[in-house]
């Protein structure tokens, strides 16, 4: 399909890493402790980083599969549909179904960067970080320009890095951060918290979106340990809805009048 025909942008969409994410983008220093995908014996592919193993979820990468085969399994990169994870792929993707934009949420390092935000070294953290947002916005986004909006994750624990990376990525063309739906439920102060002004303030100011993906709390409801997945799926709303509403009665978007949310994966939440 051609690109003046095309009128679906998709705002929460997501993408697989590729295994030379950080090649080119961390000083010498992170190199040996960046993040970097290994081939187990029994066939899957996982991420290690900071002695923990990372799987690829079949789940997020089930495109092309029949739903019988959609499973929550690791899975390896040669499994996958090419353009889970090749850029010029999910391009190609992306006009066989008419897409013409896609802001991508981020896999194995969660959906606001929770997984960076737990390295003992924050010094480290920030550095991985830092090039995944460089990676993010220079290659995925970068290489076909206009075809996708970039998406930034923040250093959440510390709302002052946070605002200097919203203004550095803003300065670089990024207009979109993720943040967690609660962060209370991360270990932070909650949105009611004065403590995320700093961050607040950024956004504003650069015209910043604050995206607010289901899951980013790392939490989601379940009635009980033996219900089924589907229970859980249906409820992922829930998570929307508690965002939502705390922010209406929070005394951010009151302090922050020029403040952007958006509630991804929230049904209409866009509108």
């Amino acid at each position: 399909m051609r690109t003046e025909d095309m009128i679906l942008i998709s705002v929460d969409d997501h993408v697989v890493e590729p295994p030379d994410l950080f090649d080119g983008h961390l000083p010498a220093r992170y190199r040996d402790v960046a993040p970097r995908v290994v081939a187990k014996d029994d066939g899957t592919d996982v991420w290690l980083y900071q002695g923990q193993e990372l799987p690829n979820i079949g789940l997020n990468a089930v495109a092309g599969r029949p739903p019988e085969e959609f499973g929550i399994e690791p899975t390896a990169f040669a499994d996958m549909r090419r353009g889970c994870w090749d850029i010029h792929a999910r391009v190609e993707d992306m006009n066989a179904n008419g897409v013409l934009g896609s802001m991508c949420f981020p896999s194995f390092p969660q959906f606001c960067g929770q997984l960076f935000a737990r390295t003992e070294d924050k010094e480290v953290g920030l550095a991985m970080l830092r090039a995944y947002n460089d990676w993010h916005v220079d290659e995925w986004c970068g290489t076909y320009p206009g075809r996708f909006i970039p998406l930034a994750l923040p250093p959440l624990w510390d709302p002052s890095l946070m605002a200097e990376e919203v203004r550095r990525m803003a300065a670089k063309g990024c207009h979109a951060v993720t943040f967690s739906e609660n962060p209370e439920k991360l270990g932070y102060p909650s949105l009611h918290s004065e403590h995320w002004d700093p961050f607040w303030k950024a956004c504003s100011d650069e015209g910043t979106i604050v995206c607010l993906h289901i899951g980013s709390s790392s939490q989601l409801v379940i009635t009980s340990v033996e219900a089924p997945i589907d229970v859980m799926i249906t409820l992922q709303p829930i998570n929307i809805v508690q965002a939502a509403t705390d922010l209406l009665w929070s005394r951010v978007l009151r302090t922050f009048p020029d403040l952007r949310f958006a509630l991804s994966e929230g049904g209409i939440g866009w509108i």
